[in-house]
């Protein structure tokens, strides 16, 4: 196993990944876009997610490629960027035909940021940021800076205004962001590109560091460590429903099936397991979609595709911590790891 020069997810050939982030506010979008189509699958394991177009990854469904994923900031808003990216793709002819028609199928899928806002001391959001989030023009933005360069990490795209830890309460949260891996074995690649916008703590696999989460107090960068902090019985603040989320895409150069592409997908969540906890939670949106574009000329050989992707996942996690800076906005203050 050999880590690549290119790390991230445009290791992959027919992959372009491009990032819009808003300089009124920290929110953004990121896109990956693969125009002559991948096989693709979705697993949603978080309990309060925000997506369009899931249902058509179904393996039983007829649609068998997709045309671009869109990972997005501001809730349920932030899907309107989807149109954007459809938009921008049936201008240059990529798609599903449909009679005179061309449809690109571009699923996605949202981060709750809106209340990373100018505060008050009262902690009440101000009337007007909170209305600053991605749109079909974010969404069409992000597909003009789409390249198949090493991809960029830390407090951009649909990373800039995510956060982690925030069971100790918002006021005591970390900045979380956006990271990729890739990984070869074979000369089969996978890779990853997640944003960590979870409400639990950072682990890293490797040696079950906690490298950031819920701090101990909203002026401290000393961790919590909820987990332990809750089997002590520490009570927690109650989360918001639907605030958190860590969604992600997942590709590979092997030739996937859809039930394949959807298995994958399934087990890819290992990842997220491993280097986030508690994740999964009622109050997360975790989900992951899965491409598999085939340009490697491989057949699928599932046992290793499913290590690596699970791999590749928690990699994506712990860089996406590690490449996040420091967030000053308004009254708040969302510390990195560094």
């Amino acid at each position: 196993m050999k880590a690549i020069h290119n790390n991230s997810l445009t290791s992959l050939q027919g992959i372009l990944v491009g990032h819009y982030t808003d300089d009124r506010r920290p929110t953004g979008c990121t896109v990956v876009l693969c125009p002559d189509g991948a096989v693709a699958g979705v697993d949603v394991r978080g309990a309060a997610p925000g997506t369009r177009d899931t249902d058509a990854l179904s393996p039983s469904n007829t649609v068998q490629e997709v045309h671009g994923v869109l990972l997005t900031g501001g809730s349920a808003y932030g899907l309107d960027a989807a149109g954007g990216v459809m938009r921008w793709l049936e201008e240059r002819g990529h798609g599903f035909p449909v009679g005179p028609a061309i449809v690109p199928i571009v699923p996605a899928a949202v981060i709750f940021d809106l209340w990373v806002d100018d505060f008050s001391e009262s902690r009440h959001v101000s009337t007007q940021n909170p209305r600053i989030r991605p749109d079909a023009q974010a969404g069409y933005l992000a597909c003009q800076a789409a390249n198949s360069e090493p991809v960029q990490q830390g407090n951009v795209g649909a990373g800039a205004g995510a956060t982690l830890g925030k069971l100790n309460g918002p006021d005591c949260a970390m900045k979380g962001g956006i990271g990729s891996a890739s990984l070869c074995v074979h000369g089969v690649t996978v890779a990853a590109l997640v944003v960590c916008n979870a409400l639990g703590d950072v682990v890293d696999p490797q040696t079950g560091k906690l490298l950031a989460g819920a701090r101990v107090s909203a002026d401290s960068r000393d961790l919590l460590d909820i987990v332990k902090a809750q089997l002590n019985g520490h009570s927690i603040s109650k989360p918001q429903a639907g605030s958190n989320t860590t969604i992600g895409v997942v590709a590979t150069d092997a030739a996937l099936t859809k039930p394949q592409a959807h298995r994958l997908a399934q087990v890819a969540h290992d990842g997220l397991a491993r280097s986030i906890r508690p994740v999964h939670t009622p109050m997360d949106g975790d989900t992951l979609f899965t491409l598999g574009t085939g340009t490697s000329g491989q057949a699928a050989d599932m046992m290793l595709l499913s290590t690596l992707a699970a791999e590749v996942t928690a990699m994506a996690v712990v860089n996406a911590v590690q490449a996040a800076k420091d967030l000053r906005f308004g009254q708040g203050w969302w510390p990195a790891m560094g």
